[in-house]
């Protein structure tokens, strides 16, 4: 029954929009699964605040110990287990995750989200979630870890690429279209 689970992985550095995409994708019948919540659940099982730097490092931590492609294997059941046959996947970081849903997701789409660092530091500043940089050097900081691991290559070879930078409005038109593109690619 997975092979025929439709999954629409989504890129994007921090504060791209990457949620905006994932509101968008639930909002038209797609369940959805955030990959950044298994580093979240790592950091509350080791009993650490999850601030920008405890997550950065559980998430290299992951990776190191158990291979490249760690956070992707755990995501793996959860998409199995979504009721809807349209999933969503939040947060892809490197082409290894990438290849493992590819393997286990034979219709599986990649969308990068982007948009300026400066853009991307103001909404990250107002979002205020408790692994988001506060300053300039700690936003830097995590951009430089993000593509260490992979996902600048991730945005690189992305099927679909919205840029987010225009009223709301109008990124929420771009990802619909997206969305629409996939969904009839599979239909074929």
């Amino acid at each position: 029954m997975a092979d025929q689970k439709l999954v629409l992985g989504v890129a994007g550095m921090p504060g791209s929009g990457k949620s905006l995409v994932l509101k968008v994708a639930k909002e038209n019948g797609y369940d959805a699964v955030v990959m950044g919540d298994v580093v979240r659940q790592e950091a509350e099982k080791k009993n650490l605040q999850p601030n920008p730097e405890n997550i950065g490092k559980i998430m290299l931590e992951l990776r190191e110990k158990e291979g490249k492609d760690v956070i992707a294997k755990r995501c793996i059941p959860k998409i199995e287990e979504a009721k809807k046959h349209k999933v969503v996947v939040d947060g892809i970081r490197s082409l290894d995750e990438v290849e493992e849903f590819k393997k286990r997701f034979p219709k599986f789409n990649l969308i990068a989200i982007c948009s300026s660092p400066e853009t991307r530091f103001q909404r990250l500043y107002r979002r205020r979630r408790s692994d988001d940089a506060e300053g300039w050097d700690v936003f830097h900081e995590r951009d430089l870890r993000e593509l260490g691991v992979g996902l600048g290559n991730v945005i690189a070879m992305a099927e679909y690429t919205v840029v987010n930078e225009e009223a709301l409005e109008v990124v929420r038109n771009r990802v619909k279209h997206v969305l629409r593109k996939v969904e009839e690619k599979w239909k074929k």
